[in-house]
């Protein structure tokens, strides 16, 4: 038999049921949705308190008269003052005496070659000068008979002519020999010496004991055997735009900023600018030089020349500002709050960062440069709700 009870309690789950469907229907109001801004002629209006007017960014356009500008540099070593030493002569590495880091004077010597065609020519220097004594004994000789009547002018003028021909050989076998570090009359030791001729710090070694090398082993990607450089000043290769060039003339003055040593500056002098433009960068090659006394510039390291150029009138705004349409250059300008229009400039400076409008913007307006896109598609959607 059931008891009488429980079906009150069976019916309490179906009316709590009911009572969350009637609170679920009840209809919540959806907050207030901004109006869309509005097309007046070639001006877009919001209305006051968009929430869109807090995402665009704004700056101001300020008047300049130059413009400080970047340009990509790589410093390498000063070729005035730096020797890259190939062999003369075809032999083989008897010693070492010079390491890198090591400081050197002119005419010290770096390493010694066994070298038998560097003992040819001395055998020929001393060939040269034997001929030389006998040639010039031949002619005390035919000066005597001369002298004595016995022989004619003619044997005279022979010998002598033989004793010029014989000293200039001796020149020229001895010059050969003395340049390449054979200073000893008649010495045939095939001691080839490899020597630094300007004083520095060996920069760059390639060579080892024992080693063979040969005079066709130089020229274009074939390493020195050393590379003997005055670190204390280093050349600076500038990549400047076209548009720079008239400001990086032969001593004009840069800044060199290195990023590999924060917080230090070095101030650089043009020296040479390339008369063309490289066809694959587009850029043209601009030499300076800096000074080195600490030696914290490295060869190789990367660097940034800053310059200031003079742009004459115009006013300055952020290059992400300028938008290309077709081919145009258009800017969005915030002629009251709340108020945009679109204004076709003209460039007188294009840079990574800033640009330089010489028409179209006037300084102190408020120049869009933040979300554009933004503001963009606002103008397009309301062009198209404005259409017929």
């Amino acid at each position: 038999m059931q008891h009488p009870a429980v079906k009150p309690l069976s019916a309490l789950p179906i009316l709590l049921s009911l009572l969350v469907l009637a609170g679920c229907q009840e209809a919540v109001e959806p907050p207030a949705k901004a109006p869309p801004p509005i097309l007046q002629g070639e001006q877009l209006r919001f209305a006051p308190n968009h929430p869109q007017l807090a995402l665009i960014g704004l700056v101001s356009a300020t008047s300049a008269q130059a413009i400080t500008v970047d340009l990509p540099a790589r410093m390498v070593w000063n070729e005035e003052r730096t020797q890259r030493i190939y062999p003369a002569f075809a032999g083989r590495v008897s010693a070492i005496q010079a390491d890198v880091g090591q400081a050197v004077n002119a005419g010290s010597v770096l390493a010694q070659l066994a070298s038998p065609d560097f003992g040819m020519a001395q055998a020929d220097t001393a060939k040269a000068r034997a001929d030389a004594r006998l040639s010039g004994n031949a002619l005390q000789r035919q000066r005597e008979l001369f002298d004595a009547g016995i022989v004619p002018r003619k044997d005279l003028d022979q010998a002598e002519a033989d004793a010029s021909r014989a000293l200039a050989e001796v020149q020229r076998a001895d010059a050969r020999t003395r340049m390449y570090g054979g200073h000893e009359a008649g010495s045939v030791n095939q001691a080839l010496a490899l020597s630094a001729s300007i004083k520095g710090v060996v920069v760059e070694r390639n060579l080892n004991p024992g080693q063979e090398v040969r005079p066709d082993q130089s020229g274009v990607g074939v390493p020195p055997l050393f590379v003997v450089t005055d670190p204390t000043t280093l050349w600076v290769q500038i990549d400047a735009r076209e548009s720079e060039v008239a400001t990086l003339r032969p001593g004009a003055s840069f800044e060199l900023i290195v990023p590999t040593l924060p917080g230090q500056k070095f101030e650089g002098r043009v020296t040479a600018a390339a008369d063309y433009i490289d066809p694959i960068t587009r850029s043209i090659k601009v030499r300076g030089l800096v000074a080195n006394p600490g030696r914290l510039l490295k060869a190789e390291m990367l660097a940034t020349a800053r310059i200031q150029r003079n742009i004459g009138p115009g006013v300055l705004v952020p290059s992400r500002s300028v938008a290309l349409q077709g081919a145009k250059n258009t800017v969005l300008v915030q002629v009251q709050p709340g108020v945009f229009e679109t204004r076709e400039v003209q460039l007188s400076y294009q840079g990574p960062h800033e640009s330089v409008v010489s028409s179209g913007v006037a300084a102190g307006e408020q120049v869009v440069s933040d979300n554009m896109l933004l503001l963009a598609r606002e103008f397009r959607n309301a062009k198209n709700e404005a259409k017929p």
